[in-house]
């Protein structure tokens, strides 16, 4: 299915993704059997995927889940390219002017407890993360600003019926986040159970989560997509050193890292396993950012704020970084190669993008000297995970020291560092990011929000909502681009969040490993239903 409301603007990125190395088309036919071992760099958070944004959680989890629909398969670069999971048909294109979307769910599902699946547990789930009780996270629902209301007429159909068209519906219903739970769970449990239990209704069952080892999974006979999976089941192996996935993969101990190396960790396994080794390469939808708590003195002063993004040299950090780390582009808010992204002439007419960086420092200097916060100590919350966050994380404390700021950092495993960003709040400075999945750009930047549910700066900001209701409402690509560019112009200047570079995707995987097609993010293609060992 593609959306033609959505479709629009979108051509320029079908084709993001492309292969380099021995990527081969295999015409083989899948082959059953085997237990696909990968490695995971991340801790799992909780196993909540409607609070959660992190591949540590998706990876291991994903695949014991289904979706409303998903990215399609065989062809995950395409951003408008969507197929049925629990539902059934093509996904609709939108009736009554693009304002109500008619879902028809499949009959004969079922959890893995044996409880039958129909579209009031799809109702449940989304008013779980559209329309969340008070106190209740929903890590996604900015994104769903659009919808009015959710119904369920009978059994197997749902509407959502929107208060106004928008092309960034259907990107967001079928992001990987979206896990179909069990209302009867829900009602019986509450909204705080699934952090920590899992009932899906996947192309594999929960088997164990043996913490700081791995979780498995076993092959789900009952699975919805006929014939699959072909795997007999999974083992996700938590290892947060990057030296030890590769020597897992190497050894053959792994086949695949889903996430991403860095270029010079390719070239090394390329070179010591040749043919035995494919490699896929695409852009990523994943920026890195450092978000300021502005809360905390002296960053409530939007002088200093600025001066921390006016001290970052951007390009330069492109051209030393990428050789070591999987962050390559310099780009703002939107997804470097969209329609909808700035110009590069746009950028470097913005806060902290000038390709003068010592006019920049100096301007952050002076700044930081009018507000009274020379060479002043702060904390800087760092995330325990080698790429890209610890590498870009040491970038960044060199780059305050060069205008004579004193950041102290503080690297944190990743339960102990979302902890901080989401109840502790006791940062000054903290590593963050936006990686997102379905290329998205009008529903990716509603993280730039200060009302977000993912937004951790605790700025205020009204004047981001208004132009993000416009943005959101926009007709054509042309009032998009325009509106666009007035929000990132206003999320510069708020310095809440700041960009530093956008991530490059690298996966290098056993060859045996057959039917995993890259995908523009580390969260998408990761059901395993169709992945299968040629061995």
């Amino acid at each position: 299915m593609k959306s033609s409301l959505f479709k629009q603007g979108v051509a320029a990125i079908v084709g993001i993704a492309f292969a380099l190395g021995a990527v081969t088309v295999s015409v083989a036919a899948p082959k059953k059997g085997g237990i696909l071992n990968f490695v995971v760099g991340s801790k799992i958070p909780s196993y909540d995927g409607h609070i959660e944004s992190t591949f540590g959680m998706i990876h291991p989890i994903r695949p014991f889940y289904s979706l409303l629909f998903r990215v399609n398969p065989d062809n995950p670069a395409d951003p408008t390219d969507f197929q049925c999971d629990v539902c059934e048909g093509n996904i609709p294109s939108g009736a009554k002017g693009g304002t109500e979307y008619t879902f028809k769910i499949r009959k004969g599902l079922q959890f893995h407890d044996g409880t039958p699946l129909n579209a009031h547990d799809v109702k449940a789930t989304f008013d779980k993360i559209v329309f969340p009780p008070k106190g209740v996270a929903s890590n996604r629902k900015a994104m769903f600003k659009m919808v009015k209301s959710i119904e369920v007429p009978d059994d197997h159909t749902i509407v959502f019926t929107l208060k106004f068209p928008s092309g960034a519906f259907i990107p967001s219903a079928g992001m990987p986040f979206n896990f179909i739970y069990s209302k009867k769970d829900l009602d019986a449990h509450g909204y705080e159970w699934h952090k920590k239990n899992v009932n899906g209704s996947g192309a594999f069952i929960f088997v164990e989560h043996v913490a700081g080892s791995h979780v498995a999974g076993k092959r789900n006979p009952n699975y919805h997509h006929a014939g699959k999976p072909y795997l007999d089941g999974f083992r996700a192996i938590s290892a947060p050193k990057m030296s030890v996935r590769l020597q897992a993969i190497r050894g053959d101990r792994a086949a695949i890292e889903f996430r991403g190396f860095p270029p010079k960790a390719r070239d090394d396994l390329v070179k010591a396993l040749g043919d035995k080794i494919t490699v896929q390469e695409s852009d990523w939808n994943c920026a890195l950012m450092f978000t300021v708590n502005v809360n905390h003195k002296p960053f409530d002063d939007k002088r200093v704020r600025h001066a921390l993004t006016l001290a970052v040299d951007r390009y330069e950090a492109s051209k030393y970084l990428a050789n070591i780390a999987i962050v390559k582009t310099v780009g703002g808010i939107v997804f470097p190669s969209h329609p909808l992204a700035a110009t590069a002439a746009e950028l470097e007419g913005s806060l902290g993008f000038s390709r003068d960086i010592k006019a920049s420092r100096a301007k952050a200097r002076a700044l930081l000297k009018e507000a009274g916060a020379e060479g002043i100590e702060f904390d800087f919350n760092n995330r325990g995970v080698d790429q890209p966050y610890k590498v870009v994380g040491t970038w960044l404390v060199d780059q305050w020291r060069q205008v004579g700021l004193k950041p102290i950092q503080r690297v944190q495993p990743s339960p102990q560092f979302y902890a901080t960003l989401r109840k502790k709040k006791d940062f000054d400075v903290t590593v963050d990011f936006n990686c997102q999945s379905v290329v998205n750009p009008i529903a990716d930047v509603s993280k730039f929000l200060c009302s977000a549910g993912n937004h951790y700066s605790g700025c205020e900001n009204a004047k981001l909502d208004v132009i993000y209701d416009r943005l959101l409402k926009a007709e054509t690509p042309a009032q998009q681009r325009s509106i666009m560019r007035e929000f990132e112009t206003e999320v510069f200047d708020t310095a809440g969040t700041a960009l530093t570079l956008w991530w490059y995707k690298i996966n290098p995987h056993r060859s045996y490993v057959k039917g995993w097609k890259i995908a523009p993010s580390h969260y998408l293609n990761q059901s395993l239903d169709q992945i299968w060992l040629d061995k």
